[in-house]
């Protein structure tokens, strides 16, 4: 990629993790708004996922695509689901052990993202559970797939640069 490209990378990211920290989620009791806050939250969720497949799609349909879609489609993936356990702890406060803030859902998401956690953050109700399971199947399936295709082009552009090397 371009300086071009990682900056507006990086600027994309910057701009995911900001509005996670700034949507507002506060805890209520009035079932309609936790309904409309589990609508929002699985709505989001499902965009992402969205997302991720369309860029994937996209990338193995042609070789020349720029990696920077898909990069910021698998970042927003994970802060999708950080926000779905946050919105979910919130909400039903048996639901996950030891989350608290945005901070511990955003680690709690990265940390099921790339490991199978580290327990110190970990789903207790049923419907963390099934949360977090749809979380390890898109981190498998998509993610998975997504981080393949990144580091797959990233290494053949090295090599088609080495061998357009005199």
């Amino acid at each position: 990629m371009t300086k071009a490209a990682w900056f507006r990378v990086l600027g994309a990211v910057v701009l995911l993790v900001a509005l996670y920290y700034v949507v507002p989620v506060n805890a209520s009791t009035h079932d309609w708004r936790l309904a409309l806050r589990i609508t929002a939250a699985v709505v989001f969720v499902g965009g992402a996922v969205a997302l991720v497949i369309w860029q994937i799609r996209r990338r193995l349909r042609s070789d020349v695509l720029p990696l920077e879609g898909l990069a910021v489609a698998l970042v927003a993936g994970a802060i999708a689901f950080a926000l779905a356990d946050y919105v979910l702890a919130v909400s039903a406060h048996d639901q996950f052990v030891g989350m608290d803030t945005r901070t511990d859902a955003l680690y709690f998401a990265l940390s099921t993202l790339f490991t199978v956690g580290f327990g110190d953050i970990h789903a207790s109700g049923q419907g963390a559970r099934v949360l977090v399971i749809f979380q390890m199947v898109f981190n498998i399936g998509v993610l998975a797939t997504g981080a393949s295709l990144l580091v797959n082009q990233a290494t053949a552009r090295v090599r088609k640069s080495r061998r357009d090397k005199p």
